[in-house]
């Protein structure tokens, strides 16, 4: 079977997606691994500056809100790593506030099979305060699938995601909000949120793109195009050093459920344990 259908039918045996990242770490992940005794600290910052003004079945607004968001990623072996994050958020003065923590360990095809895209899986668990997600604990498959085309790069991640253990809706809920809820905001089945991106790299110390993250719904009942989430990034990637990343970008949403106004960076530092050079 050619590697193209392979790919195809992997993607389409595990799609099944989850809410844009929730805005936490906002970020298209590459296929590629950490290299064996390599550590990528990373920190994920963003800031809503357009956003929803009122709370929303249970969960806080989010326009005003800062992410700060500390990663944390080992390379096991040539072909696998773990990662760990640490949400928190601060909000109208409130100071800054745990959210929660997801482990997330990672597989990809070797190298040695000299497959023509780069394709990984990751698999994501963990648990998020009920103020900030519903629901609270989540379990979230991604297969990733990239390439790099002379100075071109692209990726795509197909987020699925099953909310484990779904908030309580709060007294006095209507049933036709109920429905809407268990449908739309947290449903129990497996909902699907893919984002993908397109860069251009000019030359050794930068590149530019766009990333897409987007929301719709659960599968096999997606939400109409008004409900779902869309959102697009024009982003830079700036390469200063080997031991360092950074990407910056500014987002809008394209439809009404969507934050529209959101300002994110990631800075990235490689520590390798005994070993020269970053390992990517």
């Amino acid at each position: 079977m050619p590697v193209a259908l392979v790919v195809t039918a992997f993607a389409l045996l595990l799609a099944a997606g989850a809410r844009a990242q929730e805005n936490y770490e906002i970020q298209v992940y590459p296929s590629e691994t950490m290299a064996p005794g390599t550590l990528l600290v990373e920190l994920h910052s963003n800031y809503t500056v357009e956003g929803s003004t009122s709370p929303s079945y249970g969960l806080q607004s989010t326009q005003g809100e800062e992410h700060e968001t500390v990663e944390f990623t080992q390379g096991l072996s040539k072909w696998s790593e773990v990662g760990f994050y640490v949400f928190t958020e601060e909000h109208n003065g409130t100071g800054v506030q745990w959210v929660g923590d997801h482990i997330r360990p990672r597989v990809r095809v070797p190298e040695s099979w000299h497959w023509p895209v780069g394709v990984s899986l990751s698999n994501e668990i963990g648990y998020a305060r009920a103020a900030y997600s519903n629901p609270t604990w989540s379990w979230q498959i991604m297969p990733i699938v990239d390439q790099t085309v002379g100075k071109w790069y692209w990726s795509v991640n197909a987020t699925m995601n099953w909310g484990i253990h779904p908030t309580s809706l709060p007294p006095g809920t209507s049933q036709t909000e109920a429905n809407y809820y268990y449908r739309d905001v947290s449903p129990h089945g497996v909902t699907f949120g893919p984002a993908a991106t397109v860069t251009y790299q000019p030359n050794k110390l930068y590149n530019f793109g766009v990333e897409y993250y987007g929301y719709w719904g659960e599968w096999g009942h997606f939400v109409n195009l008004h409900n779902q989430q869309q959102q697009f990034f024009p982003v830079v990637n700036l390469f200063v050093s080997p031991k360092w990343e950074i990407n910056v970008g500014a987002g809008w949403g394209a439809t009404a459920s969507t934050d529209h106004l959101i300002v994110k960076g990631i800075l990235g530092h490689y520590f390798d344990w005994g070993k020269p050079g970053h390992g990517r």
